[in-house]
């Protein structure tokens, strides 16, 4: 009997970053010697994604903090040069978040990860883990990636484990497991810092239901519930129904915002006084609406079911200071160049769209439980002081685990107390059924063994009949798709089982020319480029990555992106009148 190793506690920062927060943070060290990060726990995404110095070039003094680097750090960002374990593996797009308009790239490798506490305590250090270097400041700070899938790069049989797999693998943490919540920076006076446990869970911090959720069929959308009504009460025009017809939402907190269907977003403009900004697609807050609202002090309540409109519910509570937030540039400017308060909401185009992002966990707590394929979410408490921890661990499904391990009252029923899921009690059966149960069970066995050999000497195909077409070897397959359809989830098949049902949605034979891995003609257009020393970029004459010359930056109407950068969103609609003075900010990544 091997007992289970603890689930780890991540410990929160105590600090607050982010150019649309503020947001709770949490510490890494990236490299070797390590170089020390802010970044935000990301439930839709595998890997950790880092602020480049590129992201800063020509940004505002306080753009290292807002993207993730310390305080006291002199850094403006991941210098790859400087870590001697950093192996690159070529620039690929962030496709967690294509769904909402992200399209930035990433400059990928892998490197050493380490989690800090907030008095830099070394938690667990791993080696060979995969790394993004960003520019892109949607994702400002950093992110941590809390989800299970390998990340493949350059052949779908050498998958790279995530974090989370491998502190499993390294028998760090009882299970692919975690409980998650945001924090908020206004719930009291020093605020409520966020909180994160691998393994396991911190029962003190919500209020526990019955209620559990099964994990979506679609991987990329897992964390989806049913939301089925959000009621306000306090506010400019009472109480009011916001939605009324429910909707199927993901919950994901790689992004701050809640995404709801465009009447949706007027209903909540018209009862909170909220000002819609075409050229953000952001709803805007004066501070004559901020004062008003302040005294009103309005709540909203989510009601969450495992379907659109049936079924039991849950409701989740948030206080109007979880939506009281501010954005600040490169997202918004003002005459006075100051943050400006803004209602984290946004118009979805569609129904994949529709998302819960680190908004809603300001109030929610999240139990994802990858070893039994289910999740709760549940009410968070909103008390001060904030109870001493109570950590539960949420163990393996193949674990034996002693008798007197503990339970706690307070789990939800679906994800139980850790002996409650898979150590149920068995009673010993008579000498007399033990033996009519084998004697049945042979009976079975060779009846379907008669019928099965019937069955195969009747259907068998002929020799003489042409084979189907079969789908590519899974190497040749990914050669014919963009690079980021190489990062995705071995779904334990092997390499020749690839088909039609792993191309991304919407995929015809016409977009194969934009959709180009390494050797492709703009690969080697950028690495000719290279080589003759026509690519620079702000930090020219340093050299980028292994000797390669200079980095890898194009001089795109005088700013500096990575190849095939695209705008950070491509969303139809209103975001497609933005000015231009405001799409440059938005688009000026680096220099």
């Amino acid at each position: 009997m091997v007992n289970d190793p603890l689930p780890y506690v991540f410990e929160p920062s105590h600090q607050w970053h982010g150019s649309d927060g503020p947001w709770s943070t949490f510490l890494v060290n990236v490299g070797t010697p390590p170089q020390t990060f802010h970044i935000l726990p990301a439930t839709n995404v595998q890997e950790t994604w880092v602020p480049l110095p590129q992201a800063c070039a020509q940004s505002s003094f306080d753009c290292p903090k807002a993207q993730g680097v310390p305080d006291l750090s002199t850094s403006t960002g991941f210098d790859t040069n400087r870590s001697t374990s950093w192996k690159d593996d070529g620039i690929y797009n962030l496709v967690s978040e294509e769904a909402l308009g992200y399209n930035g790239n990433g400059m990928y490798g892998t490197d050493v990860v380490e989690l800090l506490g907030k008095s830099t305590q070394h938690g667990p250090k791993l080696e060979h883990q995969v790394v993004a270097g960003i520019v892109d400041d949607a994702f400002s700070p950093g992110i941590f990636g809390l989800g299970p899938k390998p990340s493949n790069f350059s052949t779908a049989n050498d998958p790279q484990p995530s974090f989370m797999r491998t502190l499993v693998d390294q028998n760090l943490i009882p299970s692919l497991s975690y409980g998650y919540t945001a924090g908020s920076k206004h719930s009291w006076l020093t605020g409520n810092f966020g909180s994160l446990t691998l393994g396991g869970y911190d029962a003190s911090r919500f209020i526990p239901n019955n209620l559990s959720f099964s994990f979506a069929g679609d991987d990329s959308r897992s964390l989806t519930v049913g939301l089925q009504s959000i009621t306000a009460e306090n506010t400019s025009q009472g109480d009011v129904t916001l939605l009324g017809d429910g909707i199927l939402s993901l919950i994901d907190s790689t992004v701050p915002h809640i995404w709801l269907p465009p009447l949706v977003c007027d209903m909540f403009a018209s009862a909170f006084g909220l000002t819609y900004d075409n050229a953000t697609d952001l709803y805007l807050v004066n501070d004559t609406i901020h004062e008003n609202l302040t005294v009103l002090n309005p709540s909203l309540t989510f009601k969450l079911g495992n379907d659109r409109d049936s079924g039991p519910t849950i409701p989740i509570k948030l206080p109007y200071t979880a939506f009281d937030l501010e954005i600040r540039n490169p997202f918004h400017t003002n005459s006075t160049n100051q943050s400006t308060k803004y209602f984290p909401i946004r118009r979805a185009q569609n129904d994949t769209q529709y998302t819960l992002g680190r908004t809603f966990l300001q109030g929610a707590y999240l139990i994802a439980d990858y070893e039994r394929q289910n999740f709760s979410v549940s009410e968070v408490k909103l008390i001060n002081p904030i109870p001493p921890r109570h950590i539960i661990p949420i163990h393996a499904l193949n674990t034996t685990r002693p008798s007197s391990s503990p339970s706690s009252p307070t789990t939800p029923s679906s994800l139980s107390s850790p002996d409650s899921t898979d150590n149920h009690s068995t009673q010993k059966l008579s000498t007399g059924i033990i033996v009519a149960i084998a004697i049945l069970s042979t009976i079975f066995l060779v009846i379907a063994s008669l019928v099965l050999f019937g069955l195969y000497r009747r259907y068998r195909p002929s020799s003489t009949l042409d084979e189907p077409a079969r789908p590519p070897p899974g190497k040749d397959w990914l050669k014919a798709h963009r690079k980021e359809n190489t990062r995705r989830w071995v779904h334990e098949l092997d390499a020749s089982s690839f088909s039609d049902k792993w191309r991304p949605r919407g995929y015809s034979e016409s977009e194969k020319a934009n959709r180009e891995l390494p050797g492709s003609a703009a690969a080697q257009e950028l690495e000719a480029g290279m080589r003759e020393g026509s690519l620079g970029s702000p930090s020219a004459g340093r050299g980028w990555g292994r000797g390669r010359g200079r980095a890898p930056w194009e001089d795109v109407e005088g700013r500096w992106e990575l190849p095939g950068h695209e705008a950070r969103s491509r969303r139809s609609g209103a975001s497609s009148r933005r000015s231009g003075q405001v799409r440059g900010n938005l688009g000026r990544l680096i220099g």
